[in-house]
């Protein structure tokens, strides 16, 4: 069976004129949670003015450790003790670069999530490209999201900063962040992956009063962004999935004939306060059906809502207050359950017997 990874990233829309900037870093270990994923510091300083934001969480979970990223993309230690004192600190910095900007996101297995307060994804890399020479579908998942939200961040900025009511284009975004991994990954620094691409870019319209947050969904491949409405109990919107045929989905990369343009889809989505958008691989709807995860996300709320003060401060009302990160990380917890039951019922087995291949349980771990 097919390994279960599972990055599942939420976001809780809200209202508000000032974005408030939290940063967490992951330890890359096999588990693994947060509020938001890292950015340089250059970044917290080209805030939109946007009106709306994501209140966000991710939980993380793969079997296996990410793998190291390969030179040039790791920061290498200085050539001599005897460098200057500013060289040998830079030697300390471990943190992973390309085209002298650091990489966005945070590495999970093969795969790669983004977690920002109007950006969210989760690239799923094919993890068969570990076995291959100059195979590495973790910085093919990696690169591609982390050139998408700068494509989408620089074309934000530049929009808040004219009075007109521009629309973003996250498929022509996710184009050139697919051309810049091809670029990076090309010779004399040849490494060969492919990877899903999911994203979801929050967006408002400036042609109403007040103004609308819109959603820009942008799909390719089988990982699944899902918008729920808590106060209603519903799921609203969720993508639909992309394969050439079964267990093997649309994929950008290496020998792929995938293109952004010709393949990704984009919807809109009109949200309201408090709404959930979930980012998550596939390995949790092969795990958990559509009405397990809409039910897990309001019982996780409710749960949230009734915790004690010394549990959480200040408003919790619809996940309020750090909120999202336990509805990410009990989501995880639940198709873990299911990936690690061997008689368990799933979406992914399901799936499977339709295609006439005998098998059961959950979407089984990595090796």
């Amino acid at each position: 069976m097919p390994p279960f990874k599972a990055p599942t990233l939420s976001g809780r829309l809200r209202p508000g004129s000032c974005l408030r900037s939290r940063r967490c870093v992951s330890t890359q270990a096999i588990t693994s949670d947060g509020i938001t994923t890292p950015v340089p510091d250059e970044a917290l300083l080209q805030k939109t003015k946007s009106p709306f934001y994501f209140d966000t969480g991710y939980a993380l979970y793969a079997k296996r450790p990410p793998r190291p990223f390969p030179p040039p993309f790791l920061s290498p230690p200085s050539g001599s003790f005897s460098d200057p004192l500013s060289t040998h600190d830079r030697s300390r910095d471990r943190r992973l670069y390309v085209n002298g900007e650091m990489i966005r996101g945070i590495t999970n297995g093969d795969d790669a999530v983004l977690v920002g307060e109007n950006f969210i994804g989760a690239n799923d890399g094919v993890g068969a490209w570990a076995t291959r020479p100059k195979g590495h579908a973790g910085l093919w998942s990696r690169l591609i999201l982390h050139f998408w939200a700068l494509e989408a961040e620089r074309d934000a900025y530049m929009s808040s900063s004219n009075t007109s009511d521009s629309e973003p284009d996250p498929v022509r975004y996710l184009q050139k962040a697919y051309e810049q991994t091809l670029s990076a990954t090309s010779k004399p620094t040849e490494w060969h992956g492919t990877t899903t691409a999911c994203g979801a870019l929050l967006h408002h319209s400036n042609n109403k009063v007040p103004a609308e947050p819109v959603l820009y969904v942008t799909n390719l491949g089988d990982s699944q962004i899902m918008v729920l409405r808590p106060k209603d109990q519903e799921v609203i919107y969720k993508t639909s999935e992309q394969w050439h045929w079964f267990d093997c989905p649309r994929q950008l990369g290496t020998n792929s004939p995938d293109t952004p343009n010709t393949n990704a889809v984009m919807d809109k989505v009109t949200l309201q306060e408090n709404d959930v958008v979930l980012a998550m691989s596939d390995g949790v709807p092969d795990n958990l059906w559509e009405h397990e995860i809409l039910q897990n996300v309001l019982d996780s709320i409710r749960t949230w809502e009734q915790k004690s003060e010394s549990e959480s401060s200040g408003d919790r009302v619809g996940g309020a207050g750090g909120g999202m990160l336990f509805v990410a990380q009990e989501l995880v917890k639940a198709a873990r359950v299911i990936a690690e039951d061997p008689f368990a019922e799933s979406p992914f087995m399901e799936r499977a017997v339709e295609e006439g291949l005998a098998m059961e349980g959950g979407k089984d771990l990595q090796p």
